[in-house]
């Protein structure tokens, strides 16, 4: 059967869904996860130096980077993820240590080609899923063991397949620690609880990176409200003189505050983000209580919420703040506006006075000019009217009487005709 044209990103949308799988892990296992913050430009740098491993090891990798790879190097195992601003490396060792922790994963991979890994690190923990030992689980044991004491939190997961306990501390190598006990796990759903595990303790942190800038914009955002009340409050007695001055404040204040949005607009919405992925990660672990520990939800509600709280009560702060100035700005600007048409009324009335009073000094001045001219030409009519001769009978002085009406008529008509053409044609 013949079907019609496939739309050029139908197979990248289709296996979009089955992109970054976990991978399966049977127990016992130990996971080593490291997250860098890099940007996007050091994606070349990332893929350069997983083929160098590679090629230490002989292993090939796929020609093309993608946005993700797994491969087994025989001492470990390895999974790449690259992300929006971080990469995530994941490395495995199948069986169990001499000690929980203490020959974590990582400890296989070359040290040189780790520390040489571009970014900054924002996470790492090491996560290992044991057996259970005969009898119920001894929590205090566990967290002397394991965890140096501190407390735990943690819970049943998974329908009661598994425990799972941390303490969400980093010790002195740099990395936290996370235990599961098997208590019936397979392969499958052992990949995807370590991976819920590792992203919500990474994600924690990544959402926590706004938590920071929050504090430090709350200060700046106190200045501009009362810098916004100041000029509110002046606006509504101000006067023509005045209304410029706090044009400017208000343009200054405004430019600040979009500055301040512009800045951290990107990361109080990657926060979001990443605190409800913590959410999903948490109701797919499916928690059981574990008396007397908190569970990851517990946790998160008590710990990570507040701070995702503040967070948003600034985003929203500084949102409303920005729409506040933009209103006050607009209506500054209307006054203004105002206060210039009412301006230009007056000018446009002073004018119109000018315009009449040049008519009436026009019409005297054509007044004038018609009995200046008459008077040249009446002049003229009499000199000619001297020249003639006496046989003719004409009386120069009946003639240039004669002529004063006639001449004055004329000048008036052709003045008046002139100025008709000159308005027609200014139109």
């Amino acid at each position: 059967m013949t079907l019609p044209a496939a739309h050029p990103m139908r197979l990248e949308l289709s296996e979009e869904v089955h992109a970054r799988p976990p991978l399966p892990l049977a127990g016992p296992c130990r996971v080593s996860c490291l997250a860098l913050l890099s940007p996007p430009s050091s994606r070349a740098d990332e893929w350069r130096g997983l083929t160098e491993l590679a090629a230490r090891y002989g292993v090939s990798l796929p020609e093309a980077p993608g946005g993700h790879c797994s491969a087994d190097f025989g001492a470990f195992r390895l999974k790449w993820e690259r992300h929006t601003e971080f990469s995530r490396y994941v490395f495995v060792v199948d069986g169990a240590g001499s000690e929980p922790f203490a020959q974590p994963a990582i400890s296989r991979v070359p040290s040189d080609w780790v520390a040489g890994l571009p970014g900054q690190m924002i996470f790492a923990s090491h996560c290992e899923i044991v057996t259970p030992p005969s009898g119920p689980p001894d929590l205090d044991a566990w967290s002397a063991r394991c965890f140096g004491g501190h407390p735990l939190l943690g819970s049943s997961i998974g329908g009661g397949v598994a425990l799972a306990l941390t303490d969400f501390k980093i010790r002195e190598d740099g990395f936290g620690r996370i235990l599961v006990v098997d208590q019936g796990m397979n392969a499958q759903q052992g990949g995807r609880a370590v991976q819920s595990l590792l992203e919500i303790d990474a994600y924690r942190v990544l959402a926590l990176l706004a938590f920071p800038l929050a504090r430090e914009l709350s200060p700046a955002l106190y200045r501009n409200e009362r810098e916004l009340s100041e000029v509110a409050n002046v606006l509504v007695q101000a006067d023509v003189d005045s209304e410029p001055v706090l044009l400017d404040r208000l343009t200054r204040l405004q430019a600040e505050i979009e500055r301040h949005e512009a800045d951290n607009h990107y990361r109080f919405g990657a926060a979001v983000a990443y605190y409800e992925i913590v959410q999903r990660r948490i109701a797919q672990l499916r928690e059981e209580r574990l008396p007397p520990l908190q569970t990851f939800l517990e946790f998160t509600e008590r710990r990570l919420a507040p701070a995702m709280n503040t967070c948003a009560a600034v985003s929203a702060r500084l949102e409303s703040l920005s729409q506040r100035v933009m209103r006050a700005t607009q209506l500054l600007s209307t006054r203004i506006e105002i206060t210039r048409e009412r301006q230009n009324q007056q000018l446009l009335a002073q004018m119109n006075r000018r315009a009449e009073m040049q008519l009436r000094l026009q019409g005297t001045v054509e007044g004038l000019s018609v009995a200046a001219v008459t008077y040249y030409v009446v002049g003229l009519v009499n000199y000619v009217a001297k020249g003639l001769p006496q046989s003719l009978g004409v009386d120069p002085g009946v003639l240039t009487a004669i002529a004063i009406p006639v001449v004055a008529l004329l000048v008036y008509l052709g003045v008046r005709r002139v100025r008709h053409m000159v308005a027609r044609a200014s139109r």
